[in-house]
């Protein structure tokens, strides 16, 4: 069921945990549904002989989908216009993530009312592990 603009008003927000304990074994198979098998990702020798970090991490876009689902959550599907993020730390193994939208704004465009989101995604230390804006249409 798609949210209507009656139900919604600035400074609602809505927080989830969108993965509790991520798994390497998460994280293979995005890489193996994306196709992006860098080994960053992916190879445990690569990653800490050559990159010199501790261990594989996750992708970007796995935890901007992760974050993307509560939108369309809490929106319904096919209503997102636009959806962009900043990622700006790295999500390990083991880390549970947990998203948070707020409207900002509900406007009226293009014969409709769209809402305006900021959203935030935090470990479980509180780190912001991405930050980003999000436009929906909202039934009448």
């Amino acid at each position: 069921m798609a949210l209507s603009a009656s139900q919604l008003k600035v400074g609602d927000s809505r927080s989830e945990v969108v993965v509790d304990n991520l798994s390497r074994t998460q994280i293979v198979q995005y890489a193996g549904a994306s196709g992006d098998y860098n080994p960053l990702h992916t190879d445990e020798i690569y990653v800490t002989k050559v990159a010199g970090f501790p261990t594989v991490f996750a992708h970007g876009m796995l935890t901007m989908g992760l974050t993307g689902r509560l939108l369309t959550d809490w929106v319904g599907d096919g209503r997102l216009l636009s959806y962009g993020v900043r990622f700006e730390k790295q999500v390990w193994p083991g880390d549970t993530l947990t998203a948070t939208a707020t409207v900002e704004s509900i406007d009226d465009r293009d014969g409709g009312k769209v809402a305006s989101f900021t959203v935030v995604t935090v470990n479980e230390g509180g780190d912001r592990v991405l930050s980003g804006t999000a436009s929906a249409r909202l039934d009448p």
